[in-house]
């Protein structure tokens, strides 16, 4: 199967030709050396996947016949991404959201005084 549309069955992009555009742009990696689209993958074959700022890696454990639902997704694929970078992903996104917790809503206006002032942009 192409990994483009591997990529695609297994929900680790949205379409099929986002998939594509991400192999064109050396963000998928294929038992550690960037591919074109049209690689073909199999069962054994390490799949890294670049999600800023760290990169996602995949072991292929069953090919898919098609595109599935997200709950089967674990059957063919085994996450081997290392805890070091699911940390520093989490980081960034606590960084990008501005410490917020989840649910919270958007920041009030005396929120948005107080980020402003930890963040030296008083005005």
């Amino acid at each position: 199967m192409r990994i483009d549309k591997f990529l695609w069955c297994v929900r680790l992009h949205k379409s099929r030709s986002l998939a594509s555009e991400a192999c064109q742009r050396g963000r998928v990696r294929l038992n550690d050396r960037e591919v074109k689209p049209s690689a073909e993958v199999g069962v054994g074959d390490r799949v890294a996947v670049r999600q800023p700022p760290i990169w996602r890696v995949y072991r292929i454990t069953e090919m898919p016949r098609t595109r599935m639902a997200a709950k089967l997704v674990p059957a063919h694929l085994a996450d081997e991404t290392p805890w070091e970078d699911l940390r520093e992903q989490e980081m960034a996104r606590m960084v990008r959201s501005g410490y917020r917790p989840a649910g919270e809503g958007r920041p009030t206006k005396r929120d948005r005084r107080d980020l402003d002032r930890a963040w030296g942009d008083e005005g």
